[in-house]
């Protein structure tokens, strides 16, 4: 699950360390791809470094029901087959093009529906000294910081996530998260083809997306 979806789950949580915890995992993986921390049982003095660990560790329980579940084994199968023929010529593998544009619409589907508002996400962010991240990230390991905060203080500034709302803004999300791994991911035309499947797939999801916070909410109360 993308940003807003990890943070739906806990949207009326008022710790800004929890918080930046159910979404840290994915902020270091932006940030540096290298960056490979476990500190799922840590345990620290400062309890607001303890918020950030019992954060990660919710993310890691949300992706688990989320990537095991029927909707995003299904949905993310449909949407690569039909995006096969708009990216044809593209390196972009359409596996891995299906499942971070499932994760993208249900995103924008949670702003536009009014699920969640990212004004309330990046204040949570906001909220947190930089100090207690720093204690975070150094006992879990990763001892030089600077491309990190480098990255954070920028998504942070930069608020993208609220882009999410325009459908033709997922395309140029995708985009940029497939330069990461290809150089020169798609043409201008493979993004115009892109936009058109995106946008039908958001009104093919709009009636059922909910569905699959219901059924993870439903197996984290039974955990």
């Amino acid at each position: 699950m993308n940003f807003l979806s990890h943070y739906y789950f806990d949207r009326n949580v008022n710790d800004c360390y929890f918080i930046l915890g159910t979404v840290l995992p994915d902020l270091l993986k932006n940030a540096d791809k290298t960056i490979i921390l476990h500190p799922e049982k840590l345990h620290h003095a400062d309890p607001k470094v303890n918020s950030i660990v019992a954060g990660w560790n919710k993310h890691l329980e949300v992706d688990r029901h989320f990537h095991s579940a029927d909707f995003f084994t299904t949905h993310s199968h449909r949407l690569k087959k039909q995006l096969i023929p708009a990216i044809a010529g593209s390196p972009v593998k359409p596996f891995f093009l299906g499942h971070i544009a499932v994760e993208l619409i249900i995103d924008n589907l949670l702003l536009t529906t009014n699920k969640v508002t990212a004004d309330d996400f990046y204040n949570h962010l906001k909220q947190c000294d930089i100090h207690v991240i720093d204690d975070f990230l150094v006992s879990a390991g990763l001892t030089n910081n600077d491309r990190f905060f480098h990255f954070y203080d920028g998504f942070k500034r930069s608020e993208y996530l609220h882009t999410y709302a325009e459908a033709d803004q997922i395309t140029y999300a995708l985009k940029r998260i497939c330069m990461r791994v290809w150089e020169n991911p798609f043409t201008p035309q493979h993004e115009t083809l892109m936009t058109d499947v995106l946008i039908a797939y958001r009104h093919f999801l709009l009636p059922d997306f909910m569905s699959i916070f219901t059924e993870i909410e439903s197996k984290l109360s039974a955990a």
